[in-house]
């Protein structure tokens, strides 16, 4: 909330902002859980039920204290932070979100509804197509099921809301999105559940429609080749992991069709995972061309194109590889103890002691393929900068497929589909290049972002020395 009230705000920020945030937090005092070990320590140094701090989700900004340090910041109750994030000059123009990332508190956080979305602005530069159309934010988020029936079939392990309107469980009332005839329209939506995973659809009597993609997790699709255009890809279901991002342009229904529906589509999750089942988000109210609303909240795209610039990750696909690593994903249950381990090392919980799990240095290019052990879905997200995405292996031994949408795509979360338990049956994994070329230096984070598993332990430290050699020079 904002002093003049704005609750959950949009932050636009154009490249080279500064986001300057003054965080207070006015939540209940609770008793002290841990202390952050003092060296580190940014804002308070010891943790409670209400602490809180601020991550800047997909952001290419330092992990650096005041700006998107996560591990060692905390503010407890009545205290105040103050956030000065540089947005780097370089960074691509999209969408990305904002929320608590206090270890152990992310789930009640995200669920509590403290999230809101990052616009970096200059999408027209890179598509053209979207400059002047109006654009639709549409936040989704989960909480508890009233009554907390057990969730299977069209049970869900979590409701979910857009934009805070709740579409809950048995009604599952839609929210209503308002359309112009005619028009297109841009919908920048993003997955900012703890624990849902989003398999979007929009449904015109039925009958899928496409949807033409322009940016994922922030990023023009295909802008990163050199040319500083973006492509876009058609897909008639757009599959968000939780964290994941998504824009892309919908055409307003025909006169003749008389019912438009946004769905998300049931998602297999594994045997352990979450129920999501297919449920109606929104559906769509047609007005005329000419109509105009009292309390219009809708904004436009930017007409006014200026040159695209040099992104952050131009080059990375074609850049000399400095390590490969592999990683995996595993639990223990019913402890509900989650770890994200290097190939070779011992699996331990995350805690902000930790030692970094991966050391590597600034300028290093990496290609990582990260391997899912368990029989449940993990998402892979990794702090201060994006991955080229290059490969998606064995999905098919569980009933999936690989998303043809995110190949070779830059991203920051990406999910990987559950092992169906045959040791016969390699296990499913992602392998991805890394860019360490830019100016973050220091310690952060990689983690799953399922917030229960995150809470649990599935997170590890990386740590970027500087370069000591000049070759870093952007």
């Amino acid at each position: 909330m904002t002093p003049e009230g704005l609750e959950n705000p949009t932050f636009h920020v154009r490249p080279g902002d500064h986001l300057i945030i003054n965080l207070t937090n006015n939540t209940p005092a609770s008793p002290v859980e841990m202390t952050i070990p003092s060296p580190n320590a940014c804002g308070d140094i010891v943790m409670t039920a209400s602490s809180v701090n601020i991550h800047y989700h997909g952001t290419n900004t330092s992990p650096t204290c005041g700006q998107d340090e996560v591990v060692h910041t905390i503010v407890n109750s009545g205290q105040t932070f103050k956030y000065d994030v540089a947005i780097p000059w370089d960074e691509p123009p999209g969408l990305y979100w904002y929320h608590p990332h206090a270890h152990g508190l992310v789930e009640a956080a995200l669920q509590g509804g403290a999230s809101g979305a990052i616009i970096v602005e200059g999408i027209q530069s890179f598509e053209p197509e979207v400059a002047g159309l109006r654009h639709k934010i549409l936040v989704i988020r989960d909480q508890n099921v009233v009554g907390n029936p057990t969730p299977g079939g069209a049970i869900p392990s979590w409701d979910l809301s857009v934009n805070f309107v709740p579409i809950t469980y048995p009604k599952e009332i839609p929210a209503i999105i308002q359309m112009r005839s005619g028009e297109n329209q841009l919908w920048r939506v993003v997955n900012a559940s703890a624990d849902t995973q989003l398999n979007l659809q929009l449904l015109f009597d039925g009958i899928p429609q496409p949807l033409q993609i322009v940016g994922l997790d922030g990023v023009p699709v295909d802008s990163q080749d050199g040319t500083r255009r973006g492509r876009v890809t058609t897909a008639t279901n757009i599959l968000i992991p939780t964290a994941g991002r998504a824009e892309f342009v919908v055409p307003a229904p025909r006169s003749d069709v008389k019912l438009v529906q946004f769905v998300t589509l049931n998602v297999n999750t594994g045997p352990d995972g979450d129920n999501d089942p297919r449920r109606v988000l929104a559906t769509i109210q047609t007005l005329p061309a000419a109509h105009a609303w009292e309390s219009e909240d809708d904004q436009s795209v930017p007409t006014q194109r200026v040159p695209s610039w040099r992104q952050r990750f131009e080059g990375l696909e074609t850049a000399h590889v400095t390590a490969r690593r592999r990683l995996y994903f595993s639990e223990v249950n019913p402890t509900s103890q989650f770890y994200i381990t290097v190939d070779g090392a011992k699996p331990a919980l995350f805690s902000p002691a930790n030692p970094p799990a991966i050391v590597t240095t600034q300028g290093s290019v990496e290609d990582w393929t990260v391997q899912n052990r368990t029989l449940e879905n993990h998402e892979f997200h990794m702090h201060q900068t994006h991955f080229l995405l290059l490969s998606q292996n064995n999905f098919e031994i569980n009933g999936s497929r690989p998303d043809q949408t995110i190949q070779g795509q830059f991203m920051d979360t990406v999910q990987i589909p559950f092992w169906d338990g045959n040791p016969k049956h390699p296990f499913p994994s992602v392998s991805f290049r890394l860019d360490f070329r830019g100016f973050d230096i220091g310690d952060f984070v990689y983690h799953c972002h399922i917030a229960e598993h995150e809470d649990h332990g599935m997170m590890a430290i990386i740590r970027v020395l500087p370069d000591t050699s000049g070759a870093v020079s952007r």
